[in-house]
């Protein structure tokens, strides 16, 4: 089998997107790829629908809302991901000072002096204490007091300062919105950190290992987001991963991506994942990454629509091949997917579930 082949076959094995690999829960997605992009919740939902046999939207929310074994932070790259829970404090603690460090200067051209941090941090922790899991809007009305601005991004970076400390944490969505809660009341420390400096680089790098190979220290930086220096030593200190023969994985596994979705995004270079001559159909420009379909890891179109349980309309690449019988069949069982999981999506946080309320915290105002 040609290299560049094995090595996709062995990817998209290793990330639950081909090989017939599906894990059976959230946690378990989680636990095996580490992280699920989550700027848009609804895509982050399709990511690991994309990954795990028969989830629904009540299962993510459980996980997130109820269960708290998945939480939604600023970690990778600084870009919001859904981790399992029982690793987003040491990752808070490798990737909080690096971000907050970055970030600083944004803070200063917004006008934000350090003073005024402090106090916007201390404003957020009493009212997060005092009233439950409040919203970004929520947080902006109650930072107007100190004189922040409450249209623009400064109530965000404040917001965003106070996650990256360690003070607070997403919580559960009311109203399709994110809420912010107390991190220690949220996931109460259990003790020391499994990992710090070093040792959580190299764990860090063990697990995109085991997530993401067959891949390289480059790909590594690329995806955490670490200096390339430290991102070569953690590489080098993580050690092997033992590799999966190749030719047993079974093929013609088709899968509907969401966008951003991980498995496009883990790579410092797209040739094993995506034709170059599309490359523009899935990645256009200007930061978006389209919902992709992918055979055994191999991008054979795009697709668009699926919201509100109405099929996805899917584009193969122009000039392609048409597609084999088991292609059509496979994408139309995951069209399917895709609609049910999107119409139980829209009724579950449309309707009240008094059952998806979690312990201890209020609705809010």
């Amino acid at each position: 089998m040609e290299r560049r082949t094995a090595d996709r076959l062995l990817r998209a094995r290793a990330q639950a997107i081909g090989g017939r690999a599906r894990e059976t829960t959230v946690a378990a997605a989680l636990d095996r790829v580490l992280a699920v992009q989550a700027q848009d919740l609804a895509a982050a939902g399709l990511g690991l629908r994309a990954r795990v046999t028969g989830l629904t939207a009540a299962d993510v929310r459980r996980a997130t809302d109820i269960e708290r074994t998945a939480v939604r932070g600023w970690y990778m790259r600084g870009t919001l991901q859904l981790v399992p829970a029982a690793d987003a404090r040491w990752l808070l603690g490798l990737f909080g000072p690096v971000h907050l460090a970055l970030g600083a200067r944004r803070l200063r051209e917004l006008g934000l002096d350090e003073a005024l941090c402090e106090r916007a941090s201390r404003l957020i922790v009493r009212a997060i204490d005092g009233e439950g899991p409040l919203t970004r809007a929520d947080i902006t009305a109650r930072l107007t007091t100190l004189g922040v601005e409450p249209k623009g991004q400064s109530a965000f970076h404040l917001i965003r300062r106070a996650a990256l400390a360690g003070l607070i944490c997403h919580g559960p969505q009311r109203a399709e919105e994110a809420t912010f809660v107390l991190l220690d009341d949220w996931l109460p420390a259990t003790g020391p950190l499994p990992f710090t400096g070093a040792a959580a680089e190299r764990e860090l790098a063990r697990r995109y290992r085991a997530a993401h190979g067959p891949s390289d220290a480059l790909d590594f930086a690329h995806w955490s987001g670490l200096p390339a220096g430290t991102a070569r030593k953690a590489w080098a200190a993580a050690g092997e991963t033992p590799a999966e023969n190749a030719e047993d994985v079974p093929r013609g596994d088709v899968r509907l991506l969401p966008a951003y979705d991980n498995y496009l995004l883990a790579y410092r270079r797209r040739e094993l994942s995506v034709p170059a001559e599309h490359e523009r159909r899935v990645r256009p420009g200007g930061g978006v990454i389209r919902p992709t379909v992918v055979v055994d890891g191999w991008a054979v179109g795009t697709w668009s629509g699926g919201r509100r349980g109405t099929a996805p309309v899917v584009e193969p690449f122009p000039g392609s091949d048409p597609f084999d019988p088991a292609t059509v069949a496979g994408i139309a069982r995951e069209s399917a997917d895709v609609a049910r999981f999107s119409a139980v999506y829209n009724a579950s946080h449309t309707l009240s579930t008094p059952g998806l309320q979690p312990p201890g915290y209020v609705t809010g105002p």
